[in-house]
Formats: structure tokens, sequence, C-alpha cells
């Protein structure tokens, strides 16, 4: 079983308030008697009259498409928590009364290293290792170090300082970029506006930006235009942040390289360019799917039930307002 499955596939019970992937035995810390029905996402969910008096929905990990069809049949719904950190697919679904609350955090740890992963893999050349032992070659040559490098991390959020705590180490300098400028105790963030002053200073490029109308297509042609010769690109967000024409441009210029755990169209598919484009990694979106990711999902869950219970605001509110 994988570690970042739920056991079990839906329970029935009769006027369960809550709708959990996991039960409340797993979860910990929760009362005892709780009124839980468990689902999940896999098979059917429970019977129509388990839901009726259901108020907190706990979407199971990855089954997002699923849990879409289920909220119509929740009519007491008052709280959708999502186990992933972006929810851009979920907001026109949330019903009115009810609030969307995001994962952020459980997936910091996990996607951080992934992007420091593929920044190494790529700079070090790691894949071209792997071709060179399967065809039982020796292939050595010089290869950029990140060290000494200056890092731009593009959505200053939790996963980003994430990725820069696992990058200090190794003797990068950063550039912060978020949606307004701050100042933190790390140093400053600038505003998205002050990015084509600051692009062609990044040797590197981490893109951890929420898929919003402002982020679609952010790194577009003029973004990459912007970017320094030879500067490389890493894209754990979401695919659509990033117009795949205009890096496909570039890349096939060889003048960026790109290390992709997020794609548009995604899954990619067979045939797609961008399998085949040069200086190019993809990774098929795991950034969160490690061992990592079970045990702060369990705390996630079990601390806003335990908020819900005893009429606290909850964490990690996503406005849900829809034109």
């Amino acid at each position: 079983m994988s570690p970042v499955s739920p056991v079990g596939h839906a329970t029935d019970q009769t006027d369960a308030r809550f709708l959990l992937p996991y039960p409340a035995s797993r979860i910990g810390g929760l009362p005892e008697g709780l009124p839980v029905a468990v689902w999940d996402g896999t098979g059917g969910p429970p019977a129509v009259e388990s839901l009726a008096k259901v108020e907190f929905l706990v979407i199971p990990y990855t089954f997002a498409d699923a849990a879409v069809a289920v909220l119509p049949r929740l009519p007491s719904l008052r709280v959708v928590q999502s186990l992933s950190a972006g929810v851009e697919a979920l907001v026109k679904y949330v019903p009115d009364g009810a609030v969307l609350c995001n994962a952020r955090g459980v997936h910091d740890a996990s996607t951080a290293e992934l992007a420091v992963s593929l920044a190494l893999a790529s700079l070090r050349g790691i894949p071209d290792f792997v071709r060179a032992q399967d065809a039982e070659q020796w292939r050595a040559g010089f290869r950029p170090a990140l060290a000494d490098r200056t890092a731009l991390l593009l959505g200053y959020g939790s996963i980003a300082t994430a990725i820069e705590d696992r990058l200090i180490p190794f003797e990068c300098e950063f550039l912060r970029v978020a949606r307004s400028a701050r100042t933190t105790a790390r140093g400053p963030v600038h505003a998205l506006a002050d990015l084509p002053g600051l692009l062609p200073r990044a040797d590197l490029v981490v893109i951890t930006v929420p898929l919003t109308q402002d982020t679609r297509r952010l790194v577009d042609a003029g973004f990459l235009t912007l970017m320094r010769d030879g500067a490389l690109l890493v894209n754990v967000a979401r695919g659509a942040v990033v117009d795949t024409d205009a890096l496909l441009a570039e890349l096939r210029t060889g003048r960026l390289s790109a290390a992709l755990d997020v794609t548009d169209p995604e899954p990619l598919p067979a045939g797609h360019p961008l399998w085949r484009a040069p200086n190019t990694l993809i990774s098929p979106h795991v950034g969160g799917q490690s061992s990592a990711f079970l045990p702060r999902a369990l705390r996630l869950i079990r601390t806003q039930v335990q908020r819900y219970l005893a009429g606290e605001p909850l964490e990690n509110i996503v406005p849900t307002r829809r034109p």
C-alpha cells in the first residue's frame, strides 16, 4: 500500500457529521464517539442517508474529481477541507454557506525536497548519467554547481520558505517575490511588478505560486526572455502558470533549461514536444506524494476538526467568492 493511500473504501454511518478519508482512531486526538463516516475516494461514496447531516468534508488526496460529485449530496455542509495546497479546481463547486480550506503546510517538506532535487539533478546532469549507465558508457564532463547561484523564489509562501531552508546550505543567494512587497526576517520580498528587474539576476527561478486568473501564463515569452542565459526554470506549482509554447521556444534554442513537476497539458500525453525538449527534466506531478504527506495530513485534519468542534476559526480558508 502506498504511504499516502487511505485505508478502506467507505463506511456508512447514519447522522455522521464528519466525512473523513481516515478513521478517527487513525487521526487521533478526536473525541470518543465522534459521528464519522469514512470515505477514501475509491469506489462509491457512503449512502445518501449517511450524508444528510455531514457538516465537515475532508476530500481524499488526489480524489478531488470524485469529491466534486459528492458535494451536491451534502445539504448540511459547512466545511470543505482539501488535502491539496492548490484548490483552484474546487472553488466553483463549494456550495454557498460552506468554507473551503486548503492544505497549506502539508506539502511543504515534500515539495521542497523535490524542487531542490530537480534543480540539483538538472544542474549536475543526473539524467545524462542515468542514460550513460544504461548504455554502459563513461561520460565525464563539467557541470554547473548549485553553490553560488542566485535563486529567485516566485510565490513566497510556505513552500517557497521551505525551499529556501533547503537551499541555504548550498550557499545560494535569494530573490524573493510575492504578489505584494513586504519585509521579513530573512530579507525583502519583492512585488510581482519588480520581476523585470529581478529576472536577469537569477540563475535559478523556482515557481510556487497558486494558479489564479492573475498567475495563469504568468511565465510567458516576455518573462522567459528576461531570464539570464543558461538559467534554470523549476516549476512545482501548476503547469498552466507557464506558457508551454513560449517555454518550448526557449528550450529549443538551448538558452534556458527547465525542470518541471507540472505541465500544461497534464498528464503530458505521448508525443508531446516537451518530452523531447532539450535541457528538460520532467517528473509526473509527484511533489506532494511522499512519506512526508500522511503524518502532516493527519495533523491538519485533527487540528481543523478540533477547531471546528470548539467553535474556533479554521486555518487556511480560501476565498470562494465567484463572479
